[in-house]
């Protein structure tokens, strides 16, 4: 079997070329484009429609794009959290909607908008509703991806800084020791019947990335990296270093086990997608 092949013919999956014609067209859209393409896919709902927004990068499988990031911030504890955009309210359509975005970003020149998350019917969760209370922090859930969570947290713990220590040498012996040390949890979902999943990495990878792109100096914080943990292709909750990756080249790689997506996480790329709007009413 050729090295570069991830989908090995024992696997019995088919190789996939990722939206080229979908993908394309929205890529050539311009200003003027981009307003037809609004109108033609916007549903009844408060936003959605033709969205950029940055993501870790989906490398090989079905998936049609990467997943979105979430800007990181510590607090003055050493607690991690996601930073919500700024609460405003517009007129669309003649209706007065609430919504969260901010212009220029800490200074990146990006602007940042929860519409980066409207996807896989994350746009009908509480947690997305702009003026929905809550921290942001990330909270440790209820099956935690690693054994190091388990251990030292309960179910709604915050994440902090201290317990990333050993980022450098971190291993679960799956892939390249010391790439970066993970976490799974959960981010504005107090009280909330649908969970908003999330993944973060702290790594040197990341801190050297950020003190060459101004969207990630703004956007991570000491290394880390966080980013909403739904599968672009089936909404499926993938995982970094997860059991099976190796199998598909993916051994340092966040993947999918559904249908063999795989995103690198040190790597930030730019998406353009038709967001979905929140429901009103």
């Amino acid at each position: 079997m050729d090295q570069g092949d991830k989908y090995p013919s024992e696997s019995g999956r088919r190789r996939f070329v990722k939206g080229v014609v979908g993908g394309a067209a929205l890529a050539g859209v311009g200003a003027s484009g981009a307003a037809a393409v609004n109108s033609a896919t916007r549903s009844p709902g408060a936003g959605g429609g033709t969205t950029q927004a940055y993501a870790i990068e989906n490398v090989d499988g079905p998936a049609p794009r990467g997943m979105p990031q979430i800007p990181v911030e510590i607090d003055s504890e050493g607690f991690l959290k996601g930073v919500w955009p700024e609460v405003k309210t517009e007129d669309q359509g003649g209706l007065s909607i609430q919504i969260a975005e901010t212009e220029d970003f800490k200074g990146s020149g990006v602007t940042y908008s929860t519409e980066w998350y409207q996807y896989c019917g994350v746009e009908s969760y509480a947690g997305i509703n702009p003026d929905y209370d809550s921290d942001n922090y990330f909270r440790v859930g209820s099956n935690p991806g690693y054994g190091w969570e388990s251990e030292r947290y309960s179910e709604a713990d915050k994440l902090h800084v201290d317990d990333f220590s050993d980022y450098q040498t971190w291993s679960n012996n799956i892939g390249q020791d010391g790439l970066g040390k993970p976490a799974t949890g959960r981010w504005r979902s107090e009280d909330a019947e649908n969970i908003i999943p999330i993944q973060l990495i702290k790594s040197e990878q990341v801190e050297n990335l950020a003190s060459q792109d101004p969207w990630l100096e703004a956007s991570t914080s000491e290394g880390f990296v966080a980013w909403l943990n739904k599968c672009t292709h089936f909404c499926c909750v993938p995982k970094y270093k997860s059991e099976g990756s190796a199998k598909f080249n993916a051994e340092n790689d966040v993947y999918c086990q559904c249908h063999q997506s795989v995103y690198d996480p040190f790597s930030i790329v730019q998406t353009l997608f038709v967001a979905r709007p929140r429901p009103t009413g």
